[in-house]
């Protein structure tokens, strides 16, 4: 089967953008980054294209300039053990970014991500309906989720 690879799109700012993400991500790196020739386009040495692979997933980058810009309407879940991995992830991603509903946030390139811990999925998938409910309703109030949080709003019904 062929690779699927996530192309992104930046202003100008890729080198800065592949170096920030994979100064996060463990076993990441820049692979390549293409850079302009005296030949044009743009100011010789300046980056073009690169790819870059954050835990083993490749990215492709591209500076396009200004005319599109991310939205929510993509976003980059990372499935957390614990609490200490989506507070390690939550604090570098929003660092510069901002802070979203329910586990979303933007980093400081615009890009979006969830940051959400595998306790989640259970909680609100919990065979007991107001269980379920109860830590729904609980994430709905969250910025980054707090599992401790929600296991007491789930067992409180």
């Amino acid at each position: 089967m062929p690779a699927i690879t996530p192309s992104l799109w930046f202003d100008h700012n890729l080198e800065e953008a592949a170096t920030f993400y994979t100064s996060i991500f463990p076993n990441s790196k820049i692979e390549f980054l293409n850079r302009s020739t005296d030949a044009g386009p743009g100011e010789p040495g300046s980056v073009l294209s690169g790819t870059f692979v954050l835990d083993g997933n490749r990215f492709i980058g591209i500076n396009g300039g200004p005319h599109f810009t991310f939205n929510e309407a993509v976003s980059f879940t990372i499935n957390c053990k614990d609490q200490d991995e989506v507070d390690y992830y939550w604090d570098r991603l929003t660092d510069g970014g901002q802070e979203s509903q329910c586990g979303w946030c933007k980093d400081r390139f615009g890009l979006s991500w969830q940051v959400v811990p595998n306790r989640l999925y259970e909680l609100v998938s919990h065979p007991d309906p107001a269980r379920a409910t109860a830590a729904t309703q609980a994430m709905y109030g969250m910025r980054k989720i707090v599992i401790a949080d929600l296991e007491s709003a789930a067992a409180s019904v």
